[in-house]
């Protein structure tokens, strides 16, 4: 039957397989189901026509040797009467359906074989509909997940391109580069800086060492003023070196005597 034979094409088919070699798997799972249940629907009816057609030949069968029953017993009639005349045409009759009552019964054996396989295809058909529909989220699921795995293998194989590395290796170079010379130049400005520093330190000095002279020749004028310092000892005092202390003494001790 072609029936058969595409309910088992179908039993026979790896579920998985097609899903490997399909661009979108779900929609062939969807596709195959639906394509299952249509041929499920047609199993069903041809089912019923077969099992209508065993009772038939059911039927005829019965029938056939019950009229083969009845000619024999017209024949035992036919015999007590003492007509062997008419219980050889009644034998006759009963051999005619009992050919026929053979025929019904080999008809029937065939038929109830094709039932028989037509019944378990049906079960093993609904059987896989059912294995299909739980597998569908699995299968959809382990697709997309080896989908993931073969795009991520896909860009390692990438990234582990040799072109690539060394791109990136002659950046890092360039960065290093960068930031060297940055900070060469951050250290020659804080050596500048640092050179400015102590040339305005330098000038400072020099400007508190002026103001200790100023106040050194303004401490003389007081003391020429107050008598304490003698005319010769001015230039002594002027150039801060005294040749003669017990002389630059006593002038001082005078002024305070007077005083």
């Amino acid at each position: 039957m072609g029936l058969i034979r595409r309910i088992s094409d179908l039993l026979k088919s790896n579920i998985s397989d097609l899903v490997s070699k399909a661009e979108d798997p779900e929609k062939l799972l969807n596709t195959a189901i639906e394509d299952m249940q249509r041929q499920l629907a047609e199993a069903k009816s041809r089912v019923a026509v077969a099992i209508a057609d065993e009772k038939r030949l059911e039927k005829q069968l019965e029938t056939t040797q019950s009229k083969g029953t009845d000619w024999e017993k017209k024949a035992m009639s036919a015999v007590k009467a003492g007509r062997d005349d008419l219980a050889m045409e009644a034998l006759s009759k009963k051999k005619e359906h009992d050919a026929s009552a053979l025929q019904f019964e080999q008809q029937l054996e065939g038929q109830h074989a094709a039932v028989e396989e037509l019944k378990k295809a049906l079960t093993q058909l609904s059987l896989k509909i059912d294995e299909t529909k739980r597998k569908r989220s699995l299968l959809v699921a382990r697709v997309k997940r080896a989908e993931a795995q073969k795009h991520i293998a896909e860009t390692m194989s990438v990234t582990s391109d040799r072109s690539a590395l060394d791109k990136v290796s002659r950046m890092e170079e360039k960065v290093d580069k960068i930031e060297a010379e940055a900070e060469a130049q951050w250290e020659i400005a804080a050596l500048s800086s640092g050179s400015h520093d102590r040339d305005l330190e330098e000038q400072i000095k020099q400007l508190e060492a002026h103001d200790v002279d100023d106040d050194l020749l303004a401490l003389k004028d007081r003391m020429r003023t107050m008598g304490m310092l003698s005319a010769g000892a001015k230039a002594e005092l002027a150039s801060g070196v005294s040749t003669k202390p017990e002389e630059a003494k006593k002038p001082q001790e005078k002024a305070v005597e007077e005083t």
